[in-house]
């Protein structure tokens, strides 16, 4: 257990800094780039999973557990996300056989 304090503490908060803003810029760029329902539910889910990143080092590094309890409501409201999100998008599929984003403008009032 000392050998693992030891090596977080050469580990500072600006590597996780820079570690959560690459995880949430490459969630952006896949947000707005890509036209398939599945990646980018999955670029929503790295956006979140970089904020649980700073949260979880922000608390390890001030000493308290608020951001881990953050983190673990912030897994609990993006699983159940995940779940609606994956029931529409399978009756979207069932609809027009296409997981493209631009295919939906048929369905358009």
């Amino acid at each position: 257990m000392q050998e693992l304090d030891n090596l977080i503490g050469t580990i500072s908060i600006n590597h996780y800094l820079f570690l959560s803003a690459v995880l949430f810029s490459i969630g952006v760029m896949g947000v707005m780039l890509r036209r398939n329902f599945i990646v980018i539910f999955m670029s929503i889910e790295l956006m979140l999973n970089a904020v649980n990143v700073l949260l979880a080092a922000f608390s390890r590094f001030n000493g308290n557990q608020d951001g881990q309890v953050f983190v673990f409501f912030i897994m609990v409201v993006a699983a159940a996300e995940v779940a609606v999100g994956l029931a529409i998008l399978v009756m979207i599929y069932r609809n027009i056989r296409s997981t493209d984003i631009n295919a939906l403008r048929n369905l358009k009032w």
